[in-house]
């Protein structure tokens, strides 16, 4: 277990640590900077009123609800890390380019100049949204709109720079820690009202609430420490033509290799149905506003969000480690290093071996993952408590960035006190 001492000690590390609560400042007082033209009273009160955008909310650390410079987070971002990737697996050439590190930095630097008409779009749709909500929005024109437009635009930019240079740092990933930032920002206030509806009557409802919460903490903790070991053989020479039997070591396969990745991924894409059908529900033309409340009404059904979600989560673990871990590159450098598993042939075989492997412990990480992450929805279902979705699902992914964090530093020390 990481402790304070070993970090303070470490020069590096409290360095790099220092430098990423820096970032958090500067990112909260970005989230109190508002755009001009809102009244943000009116949409704090819309906000309270929408369990919809108010888990958006309470992700952006409570920046959609100051409607501030920053309101949309790396939401833009996400999304396009989501298109290259699916693209990487379609196209055979992107994928060669993502096992080259000039190849990586190129389809990254893609990668964010995909963010900038992305997040212009949702900018432009978030206003749209907005407008049709009677005061909020205090200049209906169209200059004021496209200052707003391109204010929120660079915030998203000025995020995604914010979280590249937390990356640089390896104290966890920087997309991440700016959406763990934002929760721990908004969590006292959803604290505050969420244990403000509870009462003696509600006693029940108040423990099923703090056993959700433990499980859900035990439940990400097993996920993610849980792994299996794959024995490693290393041989020795002794001259050119013999070998004899060197090192046995492991290879670490992780149960969950995504980390809190499919959770987040998850929830831009299930929100995003619901987001857009707000857009159309007072069209001119019926059939489009009959679909768009039709798509509303779905997602509003617990059992249908519950089952969505699920299988989402446990679809993006999959996805998201097809992208991250690649067997035949492991099977290669094995082979090179003069490593084998004992009873696997080297190279073809071994990267087979590999695939079926993780492919094993991945069904039972990623349908513990999802099923951790509905966890808030049943309980939700007994309770009666709207909260309970916004509430689980942040404690899910505070508790997921923390454990890889730790990891990260942890990492970092030990490199450090290996060298001293």
């Amino acid at each position: 277990m990481i402790s304070f001492s070993r970090v303070w000690r470490t020069k590096e590390v409290r360095q790099s640590i220092l430098f990423v609560l820096g970032l958090f400042l500067v990112y909260r007082f970005a989230a109190h900077v508002p755009v001009p033209g809102v009244d943000t009273s009116a949409l704090s009160s819309f906000f309270q009123n929408n369990q919809l955008f108010g888990l958006l909310n309470v992700f952006s650390g409570g920046t959609m609800e100051n409607f501030s410079i920053v309101a949309m987070g790396v939401a833009p971002y996400i999304t396009a890390s989501i298109i290259f990737q699916l693209l990487a697996m379609m196209w055979p050439k992107l994928e060669e380019m993502q096992k080259e590190e000039q190849g990586r930095q190129r389809i990254n630097q893609w990668t964010r100049l995909l963010t900038v008409p992305l997040a212009g779009l949702q900018a432009y749709g978030l206003i749209l949204l907005l407008r049709q909500q009677a005061g909020i929005i205090l200049d209906q024109g169209i200059w004021p709109m496209i200052l707003a437009v391109i204010i929120l635009t660079a915030g998203t930019v000025f995020m995604m720079w914010l979280g590249e240079l937390i990356s640089e740092k390896h104290v966890g990933n920087g997309i991440s820690l700016m959406i763990f930032a934002g929760i721990i920002a908004g969590l006292p206030s959803f604290l505050q009202q969420s244990l403000a509806i509870y009462d003696r009557q509600q006693i029940i409802t108040f423990i099923l609430f703090i056993i959700a919460l433990i499980l859900t903490i035990i439940g990400v903790v097993l996920v993610n420490e849980a792994q299996r070991n794959i024995p490693v053989k290393y041989a020795r020479q002794i001259n050119a033509a013999r070998f004899s039997s060197g090192v046995l070591t492991h290879l670490p396969l992780r149960v969950n290799m995504a980390g809190v990745m499919p959770i987040i991924f998850a929830i831009s894409l299930i929100l995003t149905p619901t987001v857009f059908a707000q857009f159309f529900v007072e069209a001119r033309t019926e059939w489009v506003r009959m679909i768009a409340t039709k798509t509303i009404e779905i997602f509003a059904n617990q059992w249908i969000y519950g089952i969505i979600y699920f299988l989402l989560v446990f679809g993006f673990s999959y996805f998201y480690t097809a992208v991250i871990f690649h067997p035949d590159r492991i099977a290669e450098n094995l082979q090179k290093q003069g490593g084998f598993i004992p009873g696997i042939r080297p190279g073809a075989p071994t990267a087979q071996y590999l695939h079926w492997v993780s492919s094993r412990i991945l069904f039972f990480g990623g349908f513990f993952l999802a099923l951790i992450a509905v966890l808030p929805l049943i309980v939700q279902y007994f309770t009666a408590n709207p909260n309970m979705v916004i509430g689980g699902t942040s404690l899910l992914i505070i508790v997921a960035v923390i454990i890889e964090s730790i990891k990260q530093v942890e990492g970092q020390i030990s490199m450090h006190e290996y060298d001293g």
